[in-house]
């Protein structure tokens, strides 16, 4: 197993340790709610234009249905040693068949996303990269079981002040990279823990030579345990790693692990509670960014991440 990848497995390992004596707050509350993207209380059947999701976004994928801010420190494989990285994602509920467990049911959704990244190093903050997204999310939740099939476009753009720098000759070539994608993600959660696997299938890809697999999965830890500070919030520590192996990239695997706190509002109720979330983060492999896809790259940071 490659270090980077016993590295971010290790860190989860190690905080679920710590955790383990901790006090359950809320062992009976759903996974979708202890996520935050569903609500306790719902009525089984047909819901139209529900709010939130029965799938949980994966906390530690670089393009997950998740908007943060974040710093990260670059190694010298990329154009800038630190970057702002920035995704505004959102995602609109047609209609879910809630079944009679709470956090239960199948839903149809439209959801869109934009993930940038910024050289802090420029005058001018330079864009550097933006990758546009848009779906057709299906997801699926019974007890502690849940999938997502999705089928979504991506194009990605340089920035064009990026586009300008250096000498005529030397400047970096703008790739026209847009493709559309087939995902499939199964998922199981068992108490505090979360494991999930899946993969893509490209089409329609320019430029064609780009390969069509992908391979995903990953771990997550999401504890019912929890500390509570009134009437104020309610706060609790989370880890994750996320592996992608791309035939692009000779099936290298590139490790995204994330590790932090999570608050959300003290007792979630009728309506759905949010939830914010600081995280540290690492990075390591192919990059996650459309335009660079073919080099590998190295991060390190922490981000302010939230569910809308």
């Amino acid at each position: 197993m490659p270090r980077p990848i016993r590295r971010a497995v290790l860190a989860v390992v190690l905080l679920a340790s710590a955790l383990a004596p901790a006090r359950p707050s809320g062992a009976q509350e759903p996974y979708p709610v202890r996520c935050g993207v569903t609500h306790v209380g719902h009525a089984p059947g047909y819901e139209p234009i529900p709010a939130g999701d029965v799938f949980c976004p994966l906390i530690a994928d670089p393009k997950g249905q998740r908007s943060f801010v974040s710093y990260l420190r670059a190694d010298s494989n990329f154009v800038a040693r630190d970057v702002a990285s920035v995704g505004v994602a959102d995602q609109f509920g047609l209609f879910r068949v809630n079944g009679a467990r709470q956090g239960d049911g199948i839903q149809v959704s439209l959801a869109g996303s934009v993930f940038a990244q910024f050289d802090l190093g420029a005058t001018s903050y330079d864009l550097i990269n933006a990758d546009y997204i848009v779906g057709l999310p299906i997801t699926l939740r019974r007890g502690g079981f849940s999938a997502r099939a999705r089928i979504y476009h991506q194009s990605s753009h340089l920035g064009d002040e990026l586009l300008l720098r250096g000498e005529p000759g030397e400047r970096i070539e703008r790739e026209n990279l847009s493709f559309e994608s087939l995902e499939g993600i199964l998922s199981q959660d068992v108490g505090p823990l979360r494991v999930y696997g899946g993969g893509e299938w490209l089409f329609n890809r320019e430029p064609e030579r780009l390969e069509r697999s992908i391979a995903h999965y990953g771990a997550e830890l999401r504890p019912s345990a929890a500390a509570r500070f009134g009437a104020a919030a309610r706060a609790r520590l989370v880890a994750a790693v996320d592996l992608k192996s791309v035939a692009e990239q000779d099936w290298r695997t590139a490790v995204s692990a994330r590790a932090g706190v999570e608050v959300g509002r003290p007792r979630d109720g009728a309506e759905r509670g949010r939830r914010w979330s600081l995280l540290f983060e690492f990075y390591d492999g192919p990059s996650p960014y459309g335009q660079f896809y073919a080099r590998d790259v190295r991060f390190t940071g922490v981000g302010f991440h939230f569910v809308l």
